[in-house]
């Protein structure tokens, strides 16, 4: 498999864009050393693309009847099966490795995360909750983050992780309004196909104000200072554009408006976590 196709089969730019959310519990945990930032980085890139090969593997067939989906990589056969499996279960050992040097309650997570990260593809075939089971998998990336750097719970990672999982699973509700149709054909479960496109906009607004209170929360309970302020006011602000956009009816111009202003959210918030703990 050239490295094209590899990009397209694990979205390497999402990838990318998911790096500041466990950088960030390494930040909300005061920073630590470069051997910490190094491994947190690796052990977030084989999550993600573990993650994801499990997920295009898993769905391969459910993807290749899907009018949006049809043309991804293995159901089209351009990519093996196998060698999807391959890169999942490699990736799913980098990942365990590299909580290993990270600390021992890592290590011992990282067996939970792998779980999580291959179960999440089957959920949507028995529950709506699907959009808040991947929120709680995107969620493990500040814990993580975190929990590299102090190697005990507390409360702010779980504060931290309830922010990620509110926020993805208010952005996968709209998501999975394109689906709607062919859910409910297929008995797939999500919020969109059981409860309609209003409600579903409804909870996902709920699920922002909501990732708004905790972001706020975990402020107040690390006394951060103005620039991490300005950057949720900011967050705010692309929250309250995003559900304009949805108001005005899900079309493939407005999903490609909210998904495009959404790869700002966590660099904003990452900058802003970062230029506290420099003032401090």
């Amino acid at each position: 498999m050239d490295f094209k196709k590899f990009s397209e089969l694990i979205m390497i730019e999402q990838t990318l864009f998911a790096l500041p959310f466990a950088f960030i519990g390494v930040l909300f945990a005061g920073g630590n050393t470069l051997s910490t930032w190094f491994w947190v980085a690796i052990a977030l890139i084989a999550a993600r693309t573990a993650g994801m090969s499990f997920n295009r593997v898993i769905d391969a067939s459910i993807d290749a009847k899907n009018p949006r989906t049809k043309n991804r990589l293995v159901p089209r056969g351009e990519v093996d099966a196998a060698m999807v499996w391959l890169i999942a279960i490699i990736s799913s050992l980098v990942l365990i490795f590299s909580a290993l040097m990270l600390n021992q309650l890592c290590f011992y997570l990282s067996f939970a995360a792998v779980a999580l990260l291959f179960t999440y593809s089957y959920f949507k075939r028995f529950s709506a909750s699907s959009h808040f089971y991947l929120g709680a998998v995107e969620a493990a990336a500040p814990i993580g983050g975190y929990l590299a750097v102090t190697g005990e719970f507390t409360i702010v990672p779980f504060i931290l992780g309830m922010v990620i999982l509110l926020w993805i699973a208010g952005l996968d509700i709209i998501y999975a309004i394109q689906d709607r149709e062919f859910d409910i054909r297929e008995k797939l479960h999500s919020i969109p196909a059981g409860m309609g496109e209003k409600k579903a906009i409804t909870i996902s607004l709920l699920c922002y104000i909501l990732a708004l209170i905790a972001l706020t929360t975990a402020g107040i309970l690390t006394h951060k200072t103005l620039p991490y302020w300005l950057a949720v006011i900011c967050i705010g602000g692309i929250f309250t554009y995003q559900q304009k956009i949805v108001r005005q009816g899900i079309v493939s111009g407005s999903i490609k408006k909210f998904f495009q202003v959404n790869l700002y959210v966590s660099p904003i918030l990452f900058i802003g976590t970062f230029m506290d703990l420099l003032l401090k």
